[in-house]
């Protein structure tokens, strides 16, 4: 409720195995921390290691019932708030989350398994960019004044929907939270979050940063599997609208339960992201870019991964060499320390699953793998979810490797003759999430960002998603667009028409 004090804050610490067991058992609702109303809790393990090092609660029906019940009382004057003032308190928080980044990262690294220097600090930081850019943006939630008649005065106004139910994946849970999180608060509805059962812990603790700054309750975040807290979120009779970033399998449950409600649905569901390589490009900007579009850092956990890559053949040979050289200089190592660039795979069964694919590729006939980097010889991660990133060659275009989300350090290069027929094969896939091209020459740069059928196409460049531009996916890769302030305003509020007699 909006009278319920703040709540007394855990103390900022560096140490993320002191922080995560301080946050054990806990989802956050109306304003302070709770345990779940069974009691139960569930493991959280550190993918370096195999060690448990929290246990967070296991929320179900009952958890989701009183956060949403919280949120929807809460929501109520919060949306009465002018949109500036609420504007200015997601600013407010933006800040405060920018003091804790450091603990943040150390707790998402642990969490995780994503290297310290290279991804979790800067998905913190990220986190503390979005809540800036949409805080900035409460005082553009307005409507227009319509031409009608002469006696009647028409206007539109922009109103929140309500509660808005998130949940999110494991890969980067800080940064997605954040996209779905920040522009929801803004235009006036409050959100009850869940989260991923491999990674709760430091979105929970943005989620009690945050509320020290809003008014309890229109901020929630609960922890649990997805048939028993996940499902009852998106079907509660109060949720007004889902947004949703994870599996296509899962998108499609959340579709067909949000259509039976008839309420508005965000769904990112991943992509098989082409990057196009043309024979007159910078070479060494290019390479360098492959390895970034490629997430290599992330071991490959990402949506927009660069999974095919296809290089004209004048420079494939030395483009596969090149790259298999410098991801070999990667390290990978402890997710804590400094000196590790690639870290783990977030979970024994993600990393059953990424084995697999290796080991199909590794037996097709005529394919060969690379594998790059070293494993970690520290004694203490002898049972860490490490895989060594692969580079295959030589696999047919109905590879499963070709086809499917593998979602780890694997990727695909295949050398092109002719543009039209890269082109083709490029969009040749139930994705549709991003894509890259790398060439020199205008007119095929311009031609094929407009030719591909990708939410997101980059030219020279692979950028992680940036508050302020577009993004998602066609086809398969979901529906709806994050991070811009018209995905804030055509996803978080609705547009009444009201008019005005005056004969």
């Amino acid at each position: 409720m909006l009278d319920t004090p703040h709540p007394t804050p855990l103390a900022p610490t560096t140490d993320p195995f002191a922080l995560a067991k301080a946050l054990s058992g806990k989802h956050f609702i109306g304003g302070r921390y709770v345990p779940a109303v069974s009691g139960k809790t569930f493991p959280v393990v550190n993918p370096a290691t195999g060690e448990q090092v929290a246990a967070a609660a296991e929320g179900d029906a009952a958890d989701v019932d009183a956060a949403v019940t919280n949120a929807a009382e809460a929501q109520k004057a919060w949306a009465k708030m002018p949109a500036r003032k609420r504007g200015a308190l997601v600013y407010q928080a933006a800040a405060l989350i920018r003091e804790h980044v450091e603990e943040l990262s150390r707790l998402v690294a642990l969490e995780t398994g994503k290297a310290l220097r290279t991804e979790s600090r800067v998905e913190a930081n990220n986190v503390a960019d979005i809540f800036e850019f949409f805080g900035g943006l409460g005082g553009e939630i307005k409507g227009e004044t319509v031409p009608f008649g002469p006696d009647v005065l028409n206007i539109t106004v922009r109103e929140p929907l309500g509660v808005v139910g998130a949940i999110i994946p494991w890969n980067i849970p800080m940064m997605l939270m954040a996209l779905k999180a920040a522009p929801a608060l803004v235009a006036g509805n409050a959100i009850v979050v869940k989260s991923a059962e491999e990674a709760p812990l430091a979105v929970l603790r943005i989620v009690e940063l945050v509320n020290r700054v809003l008014p309890p309750g229109v901020f929630n975040i609960l922890s649990g599997q997805g048939a028993e807290c996940g499902a009852p979120l998106v079907e509660h009779k109060l949720v007004r609208k889902v947004t949703f970033t994870g599996s296509v399998e899962t998108g499609k449950i959340i579709s067909r339960a949000a259509a039976e409600k008839l309420i508005p649905v965000t769904l990112e569901l991943g992509g098989k992201s082409p990057m196009i390589v043309f024979a007159d490009c910078d070479f060494e900007k290019t390479v360098a870019g492959a390895l970034t579009s490629m997430r290599f850092t992330r071991q490959g956990q990402s949506c927009t991964a660069a999974s095919r890559i296809f290089v004209q053949r004048p420079i494939f040979e030395k483009f596969v060499a090149e790259m298999a050289k410098r991801v070999d200089a990667m390290v990978m190592g402890d997710p804590l320390d400094e000196k590790t660039d690639i870290g783990t795979i977030i979970s024994p069964g993600q990393f059953e699953k990424v084995k697999g694919f290796i080991a199909e590729g590794q037996a097709t006939a005529g394919a060969t793998g690379r594998a790059c980097s070293a494993m970690p010889s520290d004694s203490a991660l002898k049972k860490g979810l490490f895989i060594q990133p692969h580079i295959f060659t030589g696999l047919s275009k109905d590879s499963r490797l070709v086809r499917e989300e593998i979602f780890g350090p694997v990727t695909v290069v295949f050398p092109f003759d002719d543009a039209d027929s890269v082109l083709a094969e490029a969009n040749d896939s139930e994705f549709g999430l991003a894509a890259t091209v790398w060439t020199n020459d205008l007119k095929i740069a311009l031609r094929f960002a407009h030719a591909l059928e990708a939410g997101l196409v980059q030219v020279n460049q692979n950028l992680v998603v940036q508050p302020n531009l577009s993004y998602g996916g066609v086809k398969n890769s979901g529906l709806g667009k994050e991070a811009s302030l018209e995905s804030m305003l055509e996803h978080f509020t609705h547009k009444k028409t009201i008019m005005v007699n005056m004969a």
